[in-house]
């Protein structure tokens, strides 16, 4: 309504409608991703510190590449899993 009244004109409306639109939908994917890499970065950081702890304090061996490899393919899931449904919203 702003648009119209300023300028008068349908075809202005229009356009600023279609780029406000686009600006928020590139708004909304970037935020989603930057969520995304974020939770990535902070399962990673703790899961070296509790790698660490346990290590330090039991004196155990780290864990199997097995269990490595697993814990990496849930994650990977789940974060997959995350973004599909953050994309859906």
């Amino acid at each position: 309504m702003t648009v119209y009244f300023a300028s008068h004109s349908i075809g202005r409306v229009v356009v600023t409608t279609l780029a406000c639109s686009l600006l928020l939908q590139l708004a909304y994917f970037a935020s989603v991703l930057f969520l995304i890499w974020r939770s990535g970065c902070d399962s990673r950081v703790g899961q070296r510190a509790e790698h660490f702890g346990s290590c330090k304090e039991g004196g155990s061996e780290p864990p199997d590449l097995d269990e490595l490899t697993n814990e990496s393919a849930d994650l990977l899931q789940r974060d997959q899993m995350l973004a599909i449904s953050l994309l859906l919203l």
